[in-house]
This record gives C-alpha cells, sequence and structure tokens, in this order.
C-alpha cells in the first residue's frame, strides 16, 4: 500500500504561471522524491506600474513516502 504525503508550495516566475509551477516541481524534487501529481490551487500576479512583472503559483504537491508494492 502506497502512503501519500501533501505539501503545499509558493514559486514564482517573471515569465508566466506554466514556468512558476515548474518552478515549484524543480525547487520541490531536490529534496524531495516520488512526486506524484501538483495540484494548482490559486495564482496571482505582481503589477508595477500597470505591468505584470511576475507571476505567483500556490500549489499542492503530492508525493509518496512509502510503497510496498
Amino acid at each position: 500500500m502506497a502512503i501519500v504525503k501533501v505539501i503545499e508550495v509558493i514559486a514564482s516566475s517573471e515569465k508566466g504561471i506554466e514556468d512558476a509551477l515548474q518552478q515549484a516541481v524543480k525547487e520541490v524534487s531536490k529534496t524531495v522524491r516520488n512526486i506524484d501529481s501538483v495540484y494548482l490551487k490559486d495564482t496571482k500576479v505582481h503589477v508595477k506600474d500597470g505591468k505584470i512583472i511576475s507571476y505567483g503559483v500556490i500549489c499542492k504537491v503530492a508525493f509518496r513516502v512509502s510503497d510496498d508494492d
């Protein structure tokens, strides 16, 4: 039986929402193995002088901590 843990992380990017998600997975992957999925919980943008300067995401990362199969 697999046990799955979920952590919530925040990431940002100047390129876009998809890149912010990629950054989240990239950073979490440095210390967490067996990532199964990422749930996009919320998004936001930072604005300066009427222009979007960065994109932020709050996401939940699910990963297996035990796998007896």
